[in-house]
């Protein structure tokens, strides 16, 4: 019972604490947002419109007040639910949002699986076989993986695999068969990331007096390695994936505008080359939503897998 109320309280005290992170990063989103060169209003006159012309159309989106007013008119809006209407896409931003989160949410989800998979194979592979060629093999693609820049990878894969072979789709989401290479390029370099902190903290764990001691009871070492070493050793790897999921919703900006695939990516693009406010002021808040959740399912995976991380906050 007490186990039951210290982790509700703990989970009490993460919500709690998401609210000043909320605002401080809704208020950072308005003002880099608004510190940006250029001007929506640019994309909806003429050539050659006057200034009064261009006040009109400021006035009637509200750009004409200060920013403090317009941030605490997004504020109170955005408590209702409303994100306000793209000035460009002349749409409510909320609708924009909906018709493109299911598409980076499969493409993420689907990156983040194969990552996960992959990157703790590849770690207790390497753990298990610490200095041997297959641990060097495994740390130098880990490297390899860590060091690619995202769209340089995508590009590649598109050359090789939809250019020269044939095989998958350039671009598009009509088919299963067009996620494959964006989550190539987004789940390798979360395979290198996982891979490496599975390795290291399977290596610490081995070093422990209870490992020891299972060893001397004479337990086959493959056992212990894969039953008890393992499942010590992911709880770092299950902070690390909490963050993941934020940081692969961030880094599908990128992979979805190289391979023309409908997203928040892409979405957030369009809405920077048209410097359309309200579109890039919820695009970039659902991806720092994204983050803020991910840390706390993190979190609190990892309170319930160990209580000294709930009692650490008490």
């Amino acid at each position: 019972m007490r186990e039951k109320t210290g982790m509700l309280s703990y989970i009490v005290r993460r919500l709690l604490l998401l609210i000043p992170v909320f605002f401080t990063v809704s208020i950072i989103i308005f003002g880099i947002i608004h510190l940006v060169p250029g001007d929506p209003i640019d994309n909806l006159v003429r050539i050659g419109s006057s200034p009064e012309q261009k006040a009109v159309i400021a006035a009637r989106y509200g750009l004409d007040r200060p920013l403090y007013e317009q941030y605490l008119v997004w504020l109170g809006n955005m408590a209702r639910g409303d994100l306000g209407d793209a000035i460009v896409m002349r749409r409510p931003v909320v609708d924009l949002l909906a018709q493109n989160i299911p598409f980076s949410l499969r493409l993420g989800g689907a990156a983040l699986l194969f990552s996960t998979l992959l990157g703790i194979a590849a770690g207790t592979l390497a753990a298990i076989h610490k200095d041997s060629r297959l641990d060097q093999g495994v740390m130098a693609g880990i490297l390899l993986g860590s060091t690619l820049p995202s769209f340089w990878l995508g590009l590649l894969l598109i050359l090789l695999f939809s250019v020269q072979l044939g095989w998958l789709p350039v671009s598009g989401a009509r088919s299963w068969q067009a996620l494959i290479l964006p989550v190539l390029t987004i789940g390798l370099g979360g395979t290198a990331l996982v891979a490496r902190v599975t390795r290291v903290a399977m290596l610490e764990t081995m070093q422990k007096d209870f490992v020891l001691l299972l060893h001397a009871k004479g337990l086959p070492a493959r056992r212990i390695q894969l039953r008890h070493v393992l499942r010590h050793a992911l709880m770092p790897v299950v902070t690390i994936l909490g963050l993941r999921i934020g940081w692969i919703l961030g880094g599908a900006v990128t992979v979805e505008f190289v391979f023309a695939r409908p997203g928040l990516g892409t979405l957030l693009i369009k809405a920077l080359n048209q410097h359309d406010y309200p579109v890039m002021q919820g695009c970039l808040l659902m991806l720092a939503i994204a983050v803020m959740l991910g840390t706390l399912v993190g979190d609190l995976v990892q309170a319930a897998m160990d209580p000294r991380v709930r009692h650490a906050m008490s």
